[in-house]
């Protein structure tokens, strides 16, 4: 019996790199994506000042007070939540976007922590709130901006999925995908080192394989040799050198049952080259990534649908509220079925997602009974 269609992730985190006099600079689809939630984000508030009659003017300050807030929240939340051993060892990491060892690189905040932002944003809406605008205050203006960052949220999720990056846990359940990306780059090597002699690596379903091992997949691995490298020379190389980087790449492939590695090779008379195909397991993970980028667009549609139906008349605090309950509760439980991002979490109860998680959630519950209590007085 042939193993059911299955998804195998391999797709490359940037759009397009080129070479600069700073070094290698690339556009990478999570910045995009970054970039674009916030220029939809602006959209949207023109859009809900313009329906409440108020001053659309307000909406590129608002704008600014995000951003800023977001970016600086969520990398200082990521240094201090998850690695503050960078403060010491490297503190202007902490906010360039370069390192200057062994060269200088543009590497983009590698690091941002959701919970971060989450508290940016509070405090730089509050400090946007002491303005004392005319139906603006703090709350109120909470409730209109977390529709929107739900949605930009999504859209960060699912630079998540293009980095393949925040992997879940291994899982047998036809929604698991085999994240390759990692292992097809350290197959490929440094194709600019002239020793490399691989052109082009590419992994594969296998669906001519039987699918015996629950959360395993079989693929192929797909090592197209440079021209004029023998067979005899590629044997050795897949069971050399190809064979210890793959050992780099267990979180996502190894060989069945352990074992060495089975392939074959045909030879392109014409072109001299060697393809070699082989034979190896995929491990099927939760894509984490995907489930929070969905339940980011579900939230943001129904605080929409709320925001629609009341507009001025909105219960301060009732979408703030929502949002707080609904996104973080999701996000204890998504930590269930992720790996944990720095080794010390593997000795908590519960892992830092979850415990940032929590006091958000009972925030949330506390404004949300206050909305409710403050529209039925006598209740």
């Amino acid at each position: 019996m042939n193993t059911l269609i299955y998804m195998v992730w391999s797709g490359s985190p940037e759009l397009f790199s080129f070479d600069s006099p700073m070094g290698e600079i690339s556009l990478r689809w999570y910045g995009i994506l970054f970039a674009l939630g916030f220029l939809i984000s602006q959209q949207l508030l023109y859009y809900i000042h313009k329906k409440e009659g108020k001053p659309e003017s307000d909406v590129e300050t608002l704008t600014i007070y995000m951003i800023v807030a977001t970016i600086l929240g969520a990398r200082l939340g990521h240094v201090i939540f998850y690695q503050p051993e960078i403060i010491w060892e490297d503190p202007l990491g902490i906010l360039l976007p370069f390192e200057f060892t062994p060269e200088f690189r543009f590497t983009g905040l590698q690091g941002l922590a959701s919970h971060g932002a989450a508290i940016g944003i509070l405090f730089a809406l509050w400090l946007y709130s002491r303005k004392n605008k005319p139906g603006q205050n703090y709350l109120q203006v909470l409730d209109r901006i977390v529709i929107l960052v739900a949605l930009t949220g999504a859209l960060i999720r699912f630079g998540n999925f293009f980095n393949s990056e925040i992997l879940g846990k291994p899982t047998s359940m036809p929604t698991g995908m085999v994240f390759a990306a990692q292992a097809e780059r350290l197959l490929l090597g440094d194709v600019t080192r002239p020793s490399n002699p691989v052109k082009a690596v590419s992994i594969k379903p296998d669906l001519e394989a039987l699918d015996t091992i629950p959360g395993k997949r079989p693929l192929q691995i797909l090592v197209l040799f440079r021209p004029g490298f023998s067979e005899q020379e590629a044997n050795y190389y897949i069971n050399g050198e190809l064979q210890e980087r793959l050992f780099y790449a267990g979180e996502s492939v190894q060989p069945p049952n352990g074992l060495g590695l089975r392939f074959s090779m045909v030879t392109d008379p014409k072109e001299n080259q060697v393809l070699a195909r082989i034979s190896i397991l995929g491990i099927q993970r939760h894509p984490a990534q995907l489930y929070e980028s969905i339940s980011c667009v579900l939230l943001f549609l129904l605080l929409f649908a709320i925001w629609n139906k009341y507009k001025n008349n909105l219960p301060e605090g009732r979408i703030f509220g929502l949002f707080l309950v609904i996104l973080w509760s999701l996000r204890f439980l998504y930590e269930f079925l992720k790996e944990n991002q720095v080794s010390f979490e593997d000795r908590l109860p519960l892992n830092m997602g979850q415990i940032l998680s929590i006091p958000l959630v009972v925030i949330g519950i506390l404004i949300l009974a206050r909305s409710y209590k403050k529209q039925n007085p006598t209740a």
